[in-house]
């Protein structure tokens, strides 16, 4: 797995997509931190995290894109299947280097932390829950994108689907309000991401929303490792 975790990680930097994703990140996060705190005169940076909300799953099917699918167009998932590595292995590594991708982008959180701090104190807290959340769901995002791309050869295709559920996601909310069936908008409500995201953006660390991430990574994943399975015996 520390191999495969490597070679991707060494592909992602090489590629120059970490750099792509790492930059337009930070443009964001930099430009909502402005905005919010700097020209609002505020040491609170939960807006800050709250519009980084659509950004990240937006931006992460950019950074999963080839993590699978260009393994099945170059036919190099041939010799990873035949590896002597099982298919846990495989997938979690891929996986691991896109949240460790991911991860670094959330430096910018401290840094933006540390020039609050020449002002006023910032609340670690706070920025130390929203971070997390932020983590928990970008990981999520990260494992949903992967199972997507693991279906197709295409990374523009992987890229596309991804960020149509992305926006799906965004808006489910939105959707759940505007069904006039209760049982069915008390379902989307209870899949939204929004609300146990905002649950850390308030500084509350529930146990509740940290399984749901966590059951979506181990769901997805899952079914990933179902799809290479499939291609194995296939």
């Amino acid at each position: 797995m520390s191999a495969i975790y490597r070679r991707e990680m060494y592909s992602y930097f090489t590629s120059g997509i970490a750099y792509v994703v790492l930059t337009v990140f930070t443009l964001f996060s930099g430009f909502f931190f402005m905005m919010n705190c700097l020209v609002s005169d505020t040491s609170s940076m939960t807006s800050v995290f709250v519009n980084m909300f659509m950004v990240v799953l937006l931006l992460l099917p950019i950074l999963t894109m080839r993590l699978f699918s260009e393994d099945k167009k170059q036919k190099t998932d041939q010799g990873l299947l035949t590896a002597p590595v099982n298919l846990f292995q495989i997938v979690i590594g891929k996986y691991l280097s896109a949240v460790t991708v991911f991860a670094i982008s959330l430096i910018i959180f401290i840094l933006d932390a540390v020039v609050i701090s020449f002002f006023t104190q910032p609340s670690w807290s706070m920025i130390f829950s929203n971070m997390l959340g932020m983590f928990l769901l970008g990981s999520a995002m990260i494992a949903i994108c992967c199972f997507i791309s693991s279906l197709t050869e295409s990374q523009v295709v992987s890229a596309v689907i991804g960020i149509a559920v992305g926006l799906l996601i965004s808006f489910l909310d939105t959707l759940a309000s505007a069904v006039p069936i209760d049982f069915i908008a008390s379902s989307l409500k209870s899949i939204s991401f929004l609300t146990p995201y905002q649950n850390f953006s308030v500084g509350i660390i529930s146990l509740s929303s940290v399984i749901f991430f966590l059951s979506i990574c181990v769901i997805f994943l899952f079914l990933t490792i179902r799809v290479y399975e499939k291609r194995r015996w296939s």
